[in-house]
């Protein structure tokens, strides 16, 4: 008979918010303003103590590009080489999908993307 009260015991704590898992992933050609964000990010989740695992940085896309220097196809074989470095952070977060809208609502700076996506844990 304990068992089952157990159970109705469980159940009634589990009535609060219910908890995800969130992953926010953000991206840009500019360090600096990453790291930034990050930073905001993760003091806003420490502020309202929450569970958080990151930044994961992932690997440095680098896309690139070599082009000829003159348009006509004339002249000396010249030729232009042009790189653009894409950085990477992950970020986890464990809480309610209420309070990730508060902490996500901070500045982003200019040239930041933000991914978000919630699962059930």
């Amino acid at each position: 008979m304990s068992a089952p009260m157990k159970g109705k015991v469980g159940a009634e704590a589990g009535e609060g918010p219910k908890v995800h898992k969130i992953r926010i992933t953000l991206s840009s050609r500019n360090v600096q303003n990453l790291e930034k964000v990050c930073n905001d990010l993760i003091s806003r989740a420490k502020e309202r103590q929450l569970k958080t695992k990151g930044p994961v940085r992932m690997p440095t896309k680098h896309l690139k590009i070599t082009t000829r220097k003159t348009p006509c196809g004339e002249g000396s074989k010249t030729w232009d080489r042009f790189e653009m470095h894409i950085h990477k952070r992950v970020i986890d977060l464990h809480s309610p999908s209420e309070i990730v809208k508060q902490i996500t609502s901070i500045s982003i700076e200019p040239g930041v993307e933000v991914e978000v996506t919630i699962a059930d844990s």
